[in-house]
Formats: C-alpha cells, sequence, structure tokens
C-alpha cells in the first residue's frame, strides 16, 4: 500500500473538527476521507461540501443509510443520499437494521432490507450514488445488521444492478468468515466492492462491543492477506480506514491520524 491508496474515515478520529481533520490530510498529503453523517450535518452539508472539494480531498463514501427495519427508513435515507450527492462521494455504506417487533427473525429481516433496497436503488441512480452493503459480525446481527456474511450481502445485491447496488469489504467484521475470500473474489468479478475498509480485532472486546476496532497491527488480522485479496479481486479504489475506538478518541487526534497513517503505509 502506498499514500495514493490512503483514506480515513472520519470516525477513526471522531474527536477532530471537520476542517481541522482537512486541514491535517492536506499537511500529510493524505488524498481522501470517509463522511459521516451526523458531524456533516452539525457542520452543515453545504460547508462540508465546499470545505472538502477546496481541499482536493475525494470522499470515498457517506456513512451511513440502511436501518430497513426501523420506521422512517425511506426519509432517512433519500436524505442519506442526497447529502451524499453534495458532497460528491458515489458511494452511501448501508448497515441494514436488526431485528425488530415487525421483522423479529433474521428472514423476514432480510427479506425487509432486499425490498427497502429494491425501492430506494432507482432513486440513487438517478443522482449517481451506489448503495453499498456491509455485513456486519454476527455480534450485531440482533441490533444492528441482519446481514452478517458476505455471501448474505452479495445475495441481496445481485437483486440489481452492480452499479447500483454492491458491498463493503469490512476487515473487521468479515476476517473470521473462511467463505469470506471466494466471496470477495465473486464481489469483484461482478463490479460489486463498492468500499474496502480496514480495522484490526483485538481482545477482549469492551462493553457493549461497538467500540472494539482496533488500530491496524494491534490484533489478530492479517491485514497484508486481506489487502492482498482485494487487489486480487481487481479492487483500485481508495482504502478506508475506520475505527471506532475509545482508547484512541482519547488521545490527540492528530497523533493517531499520523499513527494511522504510518501503520497503513507498514502494509
Amino acid at each position: 500500500m502506498n499514500l495514493d491508496r490512503f483514506s480515513i474515515n472520519q470516525m477513526t478520529v471522531r474527536q477532530l473538527a471537520l476542517p481541522d481533520l482537512v486541514a491535517d490530510c492536506v499537511r500529510l498529503g493524505i488524498p481522501g476521507i470517509g463522511l459521516w453523517r451526523e458531524p456533516v450535518q452539525e457542520y452543515g452539508v453545504a460547508a462540508a461540501a465546499d470545505l472538502v472539494r477546496d481541499a482536493g480531498l475525494t470522499v470515498t463514501s457517506l456513512c451511513r443509510g440502511g436501518f430497513f427495519t426501523s420506521d422512517g427508513w425511506e426519509a432517512e435515507n433519500r436524505a442519506a443520499i442526497d447529502e451524499a450527492a453534495a458532497l460528491g462521494t458515489d458511494t452511501v455504506v448501508l448497515v441494514s437494521g436488526g431485528l425488530t417487533p415487525a421483522h423479529p427473525d433474521l428472514p423476514s429481516a432480510r427479506a425487509r432490507i432486499t425490498e427497502a433496497i429494491g425501492a430506494l436503488a432507482p432513486y440513487a441512480a438517478e443522482r449517481g450514488i451506489r448503495l453499498a452493503i456491509e455485513p456486519l459480525h454476527p455480534m450485531y446481527a440482533a441490533d444492528r445488521c441482519a446481514v452478517s456474511t458476505l455471501d448474505q450481502a452479495l445475495t441481496i445485491a445481485e437483486h440489481f444492478p452492480a452499479d447500483q447496488v454492491g458491498v463493503v469489504v469490512d476487515t473487521y467484521h468479515l476476517w473470521w468468515d473462511d467463505r469470506a475470500p471466494a466471496a470477495v473474489e465473486r464481489a469483484g468479478a461482478a463490479g460489486r466492492v463498492h468500499s474496502f475498509q480496514l480495522a484490526d480485532w483485538t481482545t477482549p472486546l469492551p462493553a457493549g462491543v461497538l467500540n472494539g476496532r482496533g488500530q491496524l497491527g494491534d490484533g489478530a488480522i492479517d491485514l497484508r492477506a486481506w489487502t492482498a485479496l482485494l487487489d486480487k479481486a481487481g479492487w483500485t479504489g481508495l482504502v478506508e480506514v475506520e475505527l471506532f475506538n475509545d482508547a484512541l478518541w482519547a488521545r490527540n487526534g492528530t497523533e493517531v491520524l499520523e499513527e494511522t497513517l504510518e501503520r497503513f503505509l507498514e502494509l
């Protein structure tokens, strides 16, 4: 990997205000940034779009859409698509949603997710936006994402054109699945890899498990093997580093960004 392939996800250094993060990216020569809706909305979508465009940064994705098993999903996802178009990215990451009283089991939840993406995909396509289904580790299946494997994500995506609906390959969520490499090959051959994200797996997991994404090189995942796998599958885009980690967030954000870049380049 080299600097030209690096994108920093905004959540990795959420302690940095967006102007400070953009300034650090320019100073360090970082070409890409993945944005999150909530801090972008707080700053102002139009102002954020001007900021990243004037800095010459590529917005690799906007996170997140999805939660299709909950009420109000359609308006929220249309808004996410409109925001993505304004920010100049072509990819909205979908965290699909977990079990709810209306969808109390995995088959019904996945059927609802497929139906909702089918309703949303044409709206996104009209605006030049791709929907990228992110499978999350099975520990999140009940409350956050009923799509747990890359095969499951592809089964949903394959109902739709590849330039409209694809998948996110995130090492944190997929590293444990021995079927994932074949699924990456399948996704790459079909042009359905729409985002590639890196994070490491460290133990013990924190309470609540959400903020346990480890710094690159600190955990159990063979990140070099995963980057080689994606290269072989034809992924030529930028690679986002997305870390949710309380210990990292408690540190100086610029130092964390510099450390993350250094770890990435070691790959």
